[in-house]
């Protein structure tokens, strides 16, 4: 069952009790606004007998979750109330605005309001907003939303996104837990607020942002087959950076319970990959040009693509009065004076860049002369988001190097840098684009930054526009953008003059060359970025991402799915109809009820864990062994990749144990049995073409090494850097193929190895013969058991299955196919790890040894 209650998530995350009680109120139920609220009142649980929805519109449905509601508020003049609308500049409403031409999209919006609201008026702003906005407000207490947003959203997570580390107090601030219990505190009050209106069968949820990543725990735990997306609009650091947060593998965890992750740039997918494969162990796979990711049984898919502009928004501001009249505003204070105007518009905050790109200004009047008198920078400059002595330091340094500047550079009539540090209206800073010949971004680390593409549309103008100007309407338009490698759109922008914004004089170079450059290849770069800017924007940006959604989410309804783990290690297994948990009741009945058993066992992943150093036997496995072996009615056989000199000397108190060596090549039936071979002896001439190939990729890939065995050889990186290792590995498989093309060897790639070994031999070899035998000898199985763990075992696991239509076995009996873990696999049963093997086998072995006591 899974629980209504979230408490464990928050005393696991905070060590103590929560106070979520006394923080959280849950908005009235407004049940004239159909199609809005859902019944949630019957207790459930599970998703799948989750109460119908109460709304009556046949639409899709997507819930948007995020810090911000894209609402403005106002109190009125008398202080009596408030009075709302919409924040045309907010990416959530764009995204829907820009979705209008799909009638069937419906969203509901769920967020705080960036005024805080009285107690005494939030249940009456509630049903405003739900009845007039579709808006779900969630309302957090002052001390709490410190500790949130500008505790750990801007202390800790969004320094460390930047690659800013804190190393010392002064730097980012160290980690403060208390800070953490806020961030899933809120994160929770959130999860309850999306609760009052899901409908958990029909709606999607995409949930926005650092803010909210432990969000997807929650929303999992209550509804496990809930339709989740999640889109991170910061940059995702490297894993160096990363792998320094002390919560760092509750996040991975918390984004995994999505059923989508979006990234701007292939880089940052790319980082939170890598953090999975190192600090997780979850490795992914491309498949028909999707990124996904197993976790569990389902599949968490990664999504690539760079949020757009608002079109029409923009074109709607560029046709207005105000913006032609500041237009001509601007081209009489500069152009009409013979200046060229550059222009920077960027968050004062340490990562925009700003005082890199005046030293970058400053260093293209002293080395290009000429330009002196007629170039001049405007850098407007929004209010900073966060708060603290940072961004005061970066204020006092700006202006500071304004003024030198301006005083070195200045003269009567013309100042090089213009600072404008006051709000700008939108129409204004459209007008800003229009006029300038360039847009400068020279931020060190920026997860996205539109500054860019609102430039480029500006600068295709309208006529109006270009009657301002004074160009012809029919000719051909031009920009030019000098953009830092480390923001999210630099890729995109393929005509940009990309830049270190580190390196001074490299700016100051582009800045020159930009300026320098031709008439026509600047309309040439214009035309490319236009063409690209106007056809991804931000509708077709959401519409991607929730068709990318839809398709992720196709298959929830034919898997079955429960809840695992306590607290944030909370995630659901989901599986195939047809896979299911080996329950040990269930093998025990038929283990006890049958007389002649055959029993299969791999050995590494299987009876001993793969990270095991010591990869020989414990006492307690032998006991198992020899247990089940001497128990007349039994025939056990340990088939293992190893090789022979191995397995006796591990196995050798094993009397009535067979073993099968080097997967199956080499074969016995008990231990004083001689060793056979499923197939001819082998010519293992073609070590001497491949043990030089696997020695060169040895010495380039430290932790590395090769295993030479009788008829295989085995090269091995399980204690590689895992992305190295996994990528000369790839190298291998294809030099091994290739210079082994000819030779009767087969070459394959399995669990941190590749091996090469002969052709024909399998796994399933020793499975064949083993039923043969049996056959042979008149004992025709009723009980059949075979586990195993990686890509070898399936090939015991085919044999098995097809075998139940065959003869060698009774028409009734019991076969249990069962592969180590929640995977693709031909077994029809799994169990998750080694510990539960063990305590199968035990629990089989105590069942032949009472027999043998009874005997």
């Amino acid at each position: 069952m899974v629980s209504r209650s979230y408490s464990n998530l928050l005393e696991l995350a905070s060590g103590e009790p929560p106070s979520i009680g006394r923080i959280s109120r849950r908005i009235p139920r407004v049940m004239t606004v159909a199609g809005i609220i859902s019944d949630l009142d019957s207790d459930s649980d599970s998703d799948a007998s989750a109460g119908p929805s109460s709304s009556s519109s046949p639409r899709d449905r997507t819930i948007i979750v995020a810090n911000h509601l894209p609402i403005r508020t106002h109190r009125r003049p008398n202080g009596q109330g408030w009075t709302f609308s919409w924040d045309d500049d907010s990416l959530l409403l764009q995204l829907k605005d820009a979705l209008s031409d799909h009638p069937d999209m419906d969203f509901v919006y769920v967020g705080c309001l960036r005024d805080e609201i009285p107690a005494s008026d939030q249940d009456e702003v509630s049903q405003i907003l739900l009845e007039t906005f579709k808006c779900v407000p969630a309302f957090l207490p002052p001390d709490l939303l410190a500790r949130y947003y500008h505790g750990f959203c801007k202390q800790h997570l969004w320094p460390l996104f930047h690659y800013m580390l804190p190393l010392s107090p002064d730097h980012g601030g160290r980690f403060d837990r208390s800070l953490w219990q806020a961030y899933v505190s809120v994160n929770k009050i959130f999860a309850d607020k999306i609760l009052e209106v899901i409908n958990p069968d029909d709606d999607f949820v995409w949930v926005h942002d650092y803010h909210l990543m432990v969000l997807p725990t929650f929303l999992r735990k209550r509804f496990n087959r809930v339709k989740l997306g999640y889109f991170l609009h910061s940059p995702f650091p490297s894993s160096e950076i990363y792998k320094t947060l002390p919560v760092r593998e509750e996040l991975l965890r918390a984004l995994l319970n999505s059923d989508l992750i979006g990234f701007h740039t292939f880089d940052y997918a790319r980082h939170f990959l890598s953090c999975c494969s190192r600090m997780l162990g979850l490795s992914y796979e491309s498949k028909r040009g999707y990124i996904g990711l197993e976790y569990y049984g389902r599949t968490v898919s990664i999504k690539i693509l760079p949020v757009g502009v608002h079109l029409g928004q923009l074109k709607s501001v560029l046709s207005l009065l105000e913006t032609e009249v500041k237009v001509a505003e601007l081209v009489e204070q500069f152009c009409n004076r013979g200046r060229i105007m550059l222009l920077g518009v960027d968050d004062m905050d340490i990562f925009k860049g700003i005082s890199l790109k005046l030293l970058a200004m400053e260093e293209l009047l002293k080395q290009h002369a000429e330009w002196r008198g007629k170039v001049v920078l405007v850098q407007i400059a929004n209010p900073a988001r966060g708060r603290g002595k940072d961004v005061k330091e970066i204020q006092d340094e700006s202006y500071a190097m304004v003024k030198r500047i301006n005083d070195a550079y200045g003269e009567p009539g013309y100042e090089p840098v213009v600072l404008i540090d006051e709000p700008l209206q939108f129409y204004e800073r459209i007008a800003y684009y229009v006029v300038a010949e360039c847009c400068l971004v020279t931020a060190v680390r920026d997860g996205m930054n539109l500054i860019p593409y609102e430039y480029i549309i500006s600068r295709q103008g309208n006529e109006k526009l270009d009657s301002v100007l004074g160009v012809d309407h029919s000719t051909p338009k031009k920009s030019m953008l000098v953009l830092s490698e480390f923001i999210g759109c630099s890729p995109s922008l393929s005509g940009a003059i990309r830049v270190n914004p580190w390196n001074i004089e490299a700016v100051a170079d582009a800045m020159d060359y930009a300026l320098e450059m031709s008439e026509p290849e600047k309309q040439l770069r214009h035309e490319k970025h236009y063409r690209y800017v106007s056809t991804h924007h931000v509708g077709y940006w959401a519409n991607s991402f929730l068709q990318d959604l839809e398709r992720t989410c196709l298959d929830h309804s034919r898997r079955r799915c429960w809840g695992i783990g306590f607290g944030l290690r909370f995630r659901v297994v989901a599986l195939d109809s047809n896979f299911r948990k080996l329950a040990m009741e269930h093998i025990v009945s038929a283990y006890k009820r049958t007389q002649t058993r055959a029993i299969l066992l791999d050995y590494d992943g299987t009876l001993m864990p793969q990270a095991s150093i010591d990869k020989s036997p414990s006492p307690q496995s032998i006991d198992i062994l020899n247990s089940l072996s001497r128990d007349k009615n039994n025939i056990v056989f340990l088939v293992s990749a190893r090789s022979r000199s191995d397995l006796s000397e591990w196995f050798s108190s094993c009397e009535n144990l067979g073993t099968a060596a080097e997967h199956g090549y080499f074969l016995r039936l008990k231990r004083d049995a001689d060793w056979e071979t499923c197939v001819p002896v082998a010519d293992c001439s073609w070590k001497q073409i491949a043990e030089p190939v696997m020695k060169l990729y040895t010495e380039t890939t430290d932790g590395s090494t090769i295993e030479d065995r009788e008829t295989a050889l085995v090269w091995s990186y399980e204690d590689a850097d895992p992305d190295f290792g996994s990528c000369q590995a790839k190298e291998l498989l294809d030099h091994l193929d290739s210079v082994l093309a000819n030779e009767p060897v087969s070459v394959k790639s399995g669990l941190h190895i590749v091996e090469v070994k002969p052709q024909g031999v399998s796994k399933g070899l020793v499975a064949r013969r083993l039923l043969s035998t049996m056959q042979d000898r008149g004992l025709s199985p009723d009980f059949v058991l075979c586990i195993g763990d990686d890509r070898s075992d399936e090939d015991m696991f085919e044999v098995i299955s097809t075998s139940i239509a065959g003869t060698s076995l009774t028409p009734a009996a019991e076969v249990f196919a069962c592969t180590v873990g929640q995977k693709p696999s031909k077994a029809k049963y799994y169990l998750d790890d080694t510990a539960e093997i063990v305590r199968l086998m035990q629990g089989l072995a105590s069942v032949s040894a009472q027999t043998l006591v009874r005997l």
